[in-house]
């Protein structure tokens, strides 16, 4: 007899699942109990860490990750992370241990009541096995539906008397499939598109997360030097679509209708390609597209292409249909770019260091390849002048602003990318949602190295106040943590530094250890605005 243990064991290996993330609870224990020694359980301290950390892990992989949480309570724990998935279009598989088939009705202790519905909308698809024998067809219809695009969490909850039960006929044949999707668009879908560029006397690029993860950076370098065009990244940037270093590359445009429409002015094309048009933040209204201007979207959500106040959309896969434009339009005899001019950072007295001037030490001494997971809200756009991004897969930040996402997810692109070196930059107030994310990291001896920014406050929240006219707002202090304290009593190396030369050398160090290692550094407030 095959159980469902085994069957759905068997079904994770063959889809190359072996990583599993979790903090588990007595109804989850059946599933992990005697787990076949090629697989790898990654333990985080909470299930708001042990989402974070799966999520980085997907997101640096491009596949599917297993996250094993504890009934409805464990559920709920992690749903804040679980915004950042979404909107990452991140694929994992979510599992929830439930109660006993015969005590779910009577809601006994830890009995996950309507636990189809407790993740929604925050996952693609939910569901609870009607029989133990469904289990290991429902654990392969999330995976497939994880992973095809728009990619993205899925959750399913199953009673732990289910893994010992017979798996049946159902199971023979599931570790043998494969669900692909072909989204290549036509020429004739593409025309309209290609004309349009082609005829555009001053377009414009703008990028999305999704370029990123189809690791289609590339393409879009092709097409915007086929074309001259200035390249923004879309607001609020999860990740990093364009290299930073680039001629042509602006920046990041801002979260707001009349601050886009406003850098669009001089623009009467504009090709916006694997990002929702537009995730705006700060409420600034205005028009949405200046009148004279045609905006162009290609996305593979078709979500993100129905809701759009404007343009035209197209869905289809964001890497074959860059490729596809840039083969189809004509070169351009503009002039390239003029390359953008960064300020110098400014000056900070004392003990304090002003964050412009940490990015670009950081950015001296740090790897040519190096991968940066943020979650200093406050110093996005310092940070994006400042580093030179030039790899795919460099960048990530939490794609719906829900904190708590920095830390772990660090330790989960770290581990995902063995290779290469994560820093993750993180705020004082950010760092405490994930902080038990340094447990895992030195239990794993993941050599993550968290850099930390204390100013003191919630220095992005600091900004809105003073945008929206909001006085004497109460707590947005967060004085008197000593992070390196915190950090040596999970186990981690840590450092506390006040001046640049220092900074350069505990920073030199950590880069080389195989262990991980937080620097804190005392900095000054600035505003994201």
């Amino acid at each position: 007899m095959t159980t469902v243990k085994q069957a759905s064991y068997e079904l994770l290996r063959a889809n190359g699942i072996t990583t599993i993330f979790g903090n588990p609870g007595s109804n989850e224990l059946p599933f992990l109990g005697a787990m076949p020694e090629d697989f790898r359980y990654i333990l985080g301290l909470h299930e708001g860490v042990v989402m974070g950390m799966a999520d980085g892990f997907a997101q640096a992989t491009g596949k599917a990750a297993f996250v094993n949480l504890h009934a409805a309570s464990g559920t709920g724990n992690a749903m804040g992370a679980l915004t950042n998935a979404w909107y990452s279009h991140t694929p994992l598989v979510i599992s929830a241990g439930q109660q006993v088939r015969p005590s779910i009705g009577m809601e006994s202790m830890l009995s996950n009541v309507d636990a189809t519905t407790l993740p929604r909308p925050l996952v693609k698809a939910s569901s609870e096995p009607a029989c133990a024998e469904d289990v290991p067809r429902s654990l392969s219809h999330a995976i497939h539906i994880a992973t095809q695009d728009p990619k993205g969490p899925v959750y399913i909850s199953v009673p732990y008397d289910d893994w010992d039960a017979d798996a049946g006929e159902v199971s023979v044949n599931l570790a043998g499939r494969s669900v692909q999707a072909a989204g290549t668009p036509s020429r004739q879908q593409l025309e309209p598109f290609i004309g349009a560029l082609a005829s555009a006397a001053n377009p414009v690029l703008v990028l999305g997360p999704d370029v990123d993860a189809a690791r289609a950076n590339h393409q879009a370098v092709a097409l915007a030097d086929k074309l001259k065009m200035p390249v923004w990244v879309a607001p609020s940037a999860p990740r990093c679509p364009f290299p930073t270093t680039h001629p042509s590359f602006r920046g990041v445009l801002p979260a707001s209708i009349s601050g886009i429409s406003a850098l669009f002015k001089e623009h009467d094309v504009v090709l916006v390609v694997g990002a929702p048009v537009f995730r705006y933040h700060q409420f600034e209204p205005g028009e949405f597209l200046p009148a004279e201007t045609t905006l162009l979207h290609i996305t593979g959500d078709p979500g993100e292409a129905a809701r759009a106040p404007m343009g035209a959309a197209l869905v289809a896969d964001v890497s074959e249909a860059l490729q596809a434009l840039t083969e189809g339009v004509p070169e351009s005899d503009r002039p390239l770019p003029a390359a953008r001019i960064v300020a110098p950072p400014p000056r900070a007295g004392g003990t304090v260091l002003a964050p412009e001037a940490v990015f670009e030490l950081i950015n001296e001494v740090a790897p040519r390849d190096a991968v940066y997971v943020n979650e200093a809200t406050s110093t996005v756009g310092a940070l994006w002048d400042r580093l030179d991004m030039t790899h795919p897969g460099s960048y990530y930040f939490p794609a719906s602003g829900g904190l708590g996402f920095g830390m772990p997810a660090a330790v989960g692109v770290q581990l995902a990318n063995p290779n290469r070196r994560v820093i993750g930059i993180i705020g004082d107030g950010s760092a405490n949602y994930g902080i038990t994310a340094l447990w895992t990291a030195a239990q794993e001896k993941i050599p993550v190295v968290f850099v930390i920014l204390n100013n003191g406050t919630y220095g992005a929240l600091q900004a809105f106040a003073t945008k929206l006219k909001a006085e004497n707002v109460p707590g947005l202090s967060v004085p008197g943590i000593d992070f390196c304290a915190l950090a040596n009593g999970y186990g981690v190396q840590a450092a506390k530094v006040t001046e640049l030369n220092d900074l350069k050398q505990k920073l030199t160090t950590a880069l080389e250890a195989e262990e991980p290692t937080l620097i804190e550094i005392m900095t000054t407030t600035i505003s994201p605005f």
